[in-house]
């Protein structure tokens, strides 16, 4: 595994971090817990030290999870990665949307970042992770009722306290980052980015590279459509959130599978499969530290470990650059 810093702060987190949001069942359909679990473990063994977690996932069950997959293991050889700002459990701060919970119960989810509401995030947090600090702790969304600084200053207080040891955003632009920056140092940005939704390269990219921020890119796979496994007709769970993106319209899948059989050969030939052909092409890009990948079961999270495996020259890098441009998806 590769070992990279999060901006020029101390702390190290690999290449490949694991994504947990799958794990809480929340908008995939469900899960199993104990493979969840196994999932993490096998993930680890392979050298993937870093868990990229969140409340809002299962509403408490990935972190749970999480919880207890790194419960035996040595705190300090762990990264936990964990976000506030988005409540289920009261109605406060900017709507977000209508949902189900595991239950299928209706839930309404708020992005709210109020001070006295993220002291108490934390320490929900702190008690379903099983531990006493988190490593990074990022903001999930951007709430627009209450003012960054405020929002900042309480992160500053929990950092203060040992609580957390970096502060991240997610989902934030160019000019939220500058205004959190006036209160607290950030360490990152996690934001989405693919093969096929690169529009941070216009104006994150630059800045982060220009200010030595990390970018954490989530749904490097887009949630599963690089694999090169979906076919049109695609039939998804009840609760799968994907069956309502535009990126799992039947034409969106033919022309994406239509690119990676283009490179595919280079993936055969490196003994490698597409999807670890895509994650490895995802950290390579400037300005990208790490990609989030999720998986279900210990052959996933084996499988996508194994992407660190693969190298890129520039002319390959290049060759698949040239056949993404001319890659085209429909609204």
């Amino acid at each position: 595994m590769e070992y990279r810093k999060l901006g020029d702060t101390d702390l190290q987190v690999s290449a490949i971090t694991f994504g947990a949001w799958a794990a809480g069942g929340w908008m995939w359909g469900g899960n199993d817990d104990q493979e969840a679990i196994g999932a993490m473990k096998a993930a680890y063994d392979q050298g993937i030290t870093s868990i990229d977690t969140a409340p809002v996932y299962g509403q408490g069950k990935s972190e749970e999870l999480v919880g207890q997959a790194i419960k035996d293991l040595p705190r300090d050889k762990v990264q936990i990665l964990t976000k506030y700002g988005m409540r289920w459990d009261i109605a406060k701060g900017t709507f977000g949307f209508k949902s189900q919970d595991n239950d299928g119960k209706d839930i309404d989810v708020y992005k709210y970042a109020a001070k006295d509401s993220i002291i108490q995030e934390c320490e929900n947090s702190l008690k379903r992770l099983g531990t006493d600090y988190i490593d990074l702790y990022q903001i999930h969304w951007p709430d627009e009722t209450t003012p960054i600084d405020e929002t900042m200053e309480a992160i500053l207080r929990l950092q203060e306290q040992g609580k957390i040891r970096q502060a991240g955003v997610s989902n934030y632009s160019v000019q939220q980052m500058q205004e959190a920056e006036k209160t607290i140092k950030l360490a990152s940005n996690q934001v989405p980015f693919s093969m096929v939704k690169r529009d941070i390269e216009q104006d994150l990219v630059p800045y982060c590279i220009e200010n030595n921020k990390a970018i954490l890119a989530y749904s490097p796979m887009e949630r599963g459509l690089l694999t090169g496994k979906m076919k049109a007709g695609q039939q998804f769970g009840e609760g799968d959130h994907r069956a309502s993106l535009k990126y799992f319209k039947d034409e969106n899948i033919e022309r994406t599978n239509a690119f990676l059989q283009k490179i595919k050969p280079l993936a055969d030939e490196k003994n490698a499969t597409l999807g670890q052909l895509v994650i490895r092409w995802t950290i390579e890009r400037p300005g990208i530290t790490i990609a989030l990948v999720g998986a279900r079961n210990a052959e996933q999270a084996t499988q996508n470990a194994k992407a660190i495996d693969v190298k890129l020259s520039q002319e390959e890098i290049q060759f698949i650059n040239t056949e993404l441009d001319k890659l085209v998806l429909v609204d």
